[in-house]
């Protein structure tokens, strides 16, 4: 395991905790709806996530300015996707399954779609946002 991918997967843990948990209150203590939910936790978790995956996992130079909208883009695709997927999913099971209680179902959406976003920004933010560039065929350019 590399430096790099070894201190991913720590900020990774780090940010997932601090955005699952904030989806969890703002869902049960707070009783905003999934959408509001999902949406304010992952906000919380990204913020959290730049800052650290910018200056700790990448040791980026890049400026906020030209990266942050990378990021951006990358956190709100893959939170269409997965929590759309996993609000899907969590609605084919309640069709399956009508007297399994609603409450349940939405906070199992909400951990299915934590996974899929985790994976998602993962391969969005290695591939995308925190690329390194400059380097062709093993070489500096």
């Amino acid at each position: 395991m590399t430096g790099s991918f070894a201190r991913f997967l720590l900020v990774g843990l780090l940010n997932t905790l601090v955005g699952l948990s904030a989806s969890f209150m703002l869902f049960n203590w707070l009783q905003l709806n999934y959408w509001a939910s999902t949406f304010g936790g992952n906000t919380i978790g990204a913020m959290v996530s730049y800052f650290l995956n910018r200056t700790f996992t990448f040791r980026s130079t890049a400026r906020i300015g030209s990266s942050w909208w990378k990021f951006g883009l990358v956190i709100l695709v893959c939170y269409g996707l997965s929590y759309g997927a996993s609000w899907g999913l969590a609605s084919a099971v309640a069709a399956l399954f009508p007297s399994a209680p609603e409450k349940w179902l939405h906070n199992a959406a909400i951990l299915a779609g934590n996974g899929l976003y985790t994976i998602g920004n993962y391969f969005g933010h290695k591939l995308f946002t925190f690329r390194a560039h400059g380097i062709k065929e093993g070489r500096a350019t």
